[in-house]
């Protein structure tokens, strides 16, 4: 019987680990240990992995690299900074990859209430530990249900006004190509988590994600197929940004909204 990613309890079973890291990325994790270990020192509770590294389906050149570091106490201007010189040196050293995207947050906010089922859910389901005592420990179980599909991607409607100026904003190939991977990636998704709980099950594969997605939205179908190629391999094309922000964006959080809720207001998050 498939299990869809969860135990034989219909809990969440723990996606990644470092012995699914393949051999070509290997040096780039042991690096990584290493340099985040030096660069945040006693300030650093846990660092870990996720995305297609530490789940072993990462391709050598296109892929990037995914870190959450958790720190005892709340991010400052100076641990942001660390962050990004810690991103560009590894993004500079190691071709393996492109890009590094760095999330900081602080013990308090994971293990908080508020946050119980969506950054609280995110490292104990989807990120791999790399160093210090894992905060999963002290995390309940999770189940694909309609409570964590709001409380994950509940907020789409509120991302938007965003996502709009950040294109309006935008005028190199570059930054559209960044915007291509961000966009395509968190639509496909919240359109996964949008039919989760039906299909009954979890997968971080993009492509699957958007099949799934399918089954249940045949006339979107195309379109979420199409946005799952783009977050693997990004384009630089505004006009797919704007059909992303004024089409497809809009009808999925309309969608969202009246399937699962309103993701439930807290303070912004600030991070790398």
């Amino acid at each position: 019987m498939e299990h869809r990613g969860l135990d034989a309890y219909g809990y969440f079973e723990r996606e990644g680990s470092l012995g699914r890291v393949q051999n070509e990325f290997r040096g780039l994790v042991a690096a990584v240990r290493g340099r985040t270990s030096e660069a945040y020192g006693r300030r650093l509770h846990s660092a870990y992995l996720y995305g297609s590294v530490p789940r072993g389906t990462a391709r050598p050149g296109p892929s990037d690299l995914n870190l959450l570091l958790v720190l005892h106490h709340a991010p400052s201007d100076e641990d942001r900074d660390t962050a990004e010189v810690l991103a560009r040196g590894l993004d500079e050293d190691f071709p393996e990859i492109d890009g590094v995207d760095i999330l900081l947050r602080d013990k308090a906010a994971v293990l908080s209430e508020a946050e119980r089922f969506d950054l609280g859910w995110f490292l104990a389901c989807l990120c791999t530990p790399l160093l210090g005592a894992d905060l999963a420990e002290h995390l309940p179980r999770y189940r694909p249900d309609s409570l964590l599909a709001r409380e994950t991607n509940g907020d789409l409607a509120a991302l938007l006004p965003e996502w709009r100026t950040r294109v309006r904003e935008s005028s190199t190939p570059e930054e559209y190509r960044k915007l291509c991977r961000l966009f395509s990636r968190h639509l496909v998704r919240t359109a996964f988590t949008l039919v989760m709980p039906q299909w009954g099950g979890w997968t971080s594969d993009l492509g699957e994600s958007a099949e799934i997605f399918g089954m249940y939205y045949p006339e979107r179908a195309d379109r979420l197929r199409a946005a799952a190629d783009a977050a693997i391999d990004p384009v630089s094309d505004p006009e797919l940004l704007r059909s992303y922000v004024e089409d497809l964006g809009p009808w999925l959080a309309d969608e969202y909204t009246a399937r699962h809720g309103t993701k439930t207001p807290r303070g912004r998050r600030r991070g790398v």
